[in-house]
């Protein structure tokens, strides 16, 4: 089970590692585009540059399973608030771009929730669960 494990993390890293690496070498147009969703012209920039670190610091602890359920929350952190604020659904007007925010936004969610479960089985197995560099820093008996 433990390699199974393992094949999920990595699987499931891939995305916040890829992503991590366009807000880091896309970040000028990640800005306009973040300013094209409301964010102010002044916090665009860093919140894409941290919207990156949350992406590639959380998608690495999990994928290395180091204090992996640390790793999940970070993950949650970046997703909840980036499906709610990049992909508001509810403010577009063109069917065919409420549809294409709806997608990001319910992906985001169902990651989000994904990250939560892992945050919880994590944060459950500790030490149990093997091919792990260390055991989980939120600990649940």
């Amino acid at each position: 089970m433990d390699i199974l494990v393992l094949i999920g993390r990595i699987l499931f890293s891939l995305l916040f590692l890829s992503s991590s690496v366009n807000h880091f070498t896309h970040t000028k147009m990640m800005s306009g585009y973040a300013m094209s969703k409301g964010i102010p012209q002044q916090a665009a920039t860093p919140a894409v540059l941290g919207g990156g670190l949350l992406a590639g610091l959380g998608g690495l602890s999990v994928l290395l399973g180091i204090w992996a359920d640390l790793g999940a929350l970070l993950l949650a952190a970046f997703l909840l608030p980036t499906a709610v604020v990049m992909h508001g659904f509810w403010a577009e007007s063109d069917p065919q771009a409420k549809q294409m925010e709806m997608i990001h936004f319910l992906k985001d969610i169902s990651l989000a929730g994904a990250s939560l479960m892992l945050l919880a089985f994590f944060a459950y197995a500790g030490h149990d669960l093997g091919l792990t560099i260390t055991g989980p820093l939120l600990r649940i008996d």
